[in-house]
């Protein structure tokens, strides 16, 4: 097994890992919105390929399973427990996601780019900070539509 595919299997398993120890409640409340933001994600890899945001060495698979592994890894379960840690207090949120996607978009990208998990071409650091830091607002609104919606249902 290459280098790229261990790193890619490495951050989709830990990530999934790590929801054994969320409280179920948690799931439950933060699931559609972990999977809203999946969909931002993937839209933005769908993007990618004709925009030629960055390559990926190989074929399809390789380009199909590097885009599922981060999605449905990193930050799926990312937002699941950002919503779980910070929800409710939006300027830890805003703090602990400015931190999230500055460590992605810098040291992290850097990283995967050397050990040729990809390459950034039409997209740089700074887009990968300013578009994911963008999806964090977006996030927390539908979030809040959510809670809105739950509690206008239960209200009645």
């Amino acid at each position: 097994m290459k280098i790229p595919a261990i790193v890619r299997l490495c951050f989709f398993t830990i990530s999934i890992i790590s929801l054994i120890f969320l409280p179920k409640t948690s799931l439950k409340k933060y699931l559609p919105v972990s999977i809203f933001t999946s969909t931002l994600v993937l839209f933005v890899c769908a993007l990618a390929i004709p925009y030629k945001f960055w390559s990926i060495k190989g074929g399809l698979w390789e380009r199909v399973w590097n885009d599922f592994s981060f999605v449905f890894g990193p930050f799926f379960a990312g937002t699941l427990w950002i919503f779980h840690l910070t929800y409710g207090k939006f300027i830890r949120y805003i703090g602990i996601n400015s931190f999230m996607n500055l460590l992605l978009a810098y040291p992290l990208s850097t990283i995967m780019q050397k050990y040729n998990v990809y390459k950034l071409k039409n997209f740089n650091n700074h887009l990968v900070f300013l578009t994911y830091f963008a999806f964090s607002f977006i996030i927390y609104g539908y979030q809040m539509l959510i809670d809105r919606s739950v509690k206008i249902g239960v209200d009645r």
